[in-house]
């Protein structure tokens, strides 16, 4: 069983950075897909971006230019690096994480709170 904890989180302003981290548990992740979704108040939830891999990242189109994912697979980890943040980011964001390219992610962290005040 793969178990997910997410940190980082936090209030920050418009304009302003967060690093959010993942620590994976329970088995090695080197060769799962790593990512980060987000679910806000009265929205759906949704995609953030997410790693292969083999190094290969992709985004949502509204963080491109923004948002960095990156993975250790020595540490079991994920990082999501936040600049330019806006107000429209805040959400809780959940780290998740999948063996197959396709299908449903098979593990999900809490979550943690992001705040972005204007």
């Amino acid at each position: 069983q793969v178990h997910l904890v997410e940190s980082g989180g936090g209030l920050v302003q418009a304009g302003g950075s967060l690093r959010l981290s993942c620590a994976a548990s329970g088995r090695a992740l080197n060769s799962y897909i790593m990512g980060w979704f987000r679910l806000a108040p009265g929205k759906e939830r949704e995609f953030v971006a997410n790693i292969r891999s083999s190094g290969a990242t992709y985004y949502a189109d509204f963080v491109k230019g923004r948002f960095t994912i990156s993975r250790d697979n020595a540490k079991n980890t994920v990082t999501l690096q936040m600049n330019s943040l806006k107000p429209e980011d805040t959400a809780v964001y959940y780290c998740v994480a999948k063996i197959q390219t396709s299908g449903p992610y098979n593990y999900w962290g809490q979550g943690t709170q992001v705040t972005v005040s204007s």
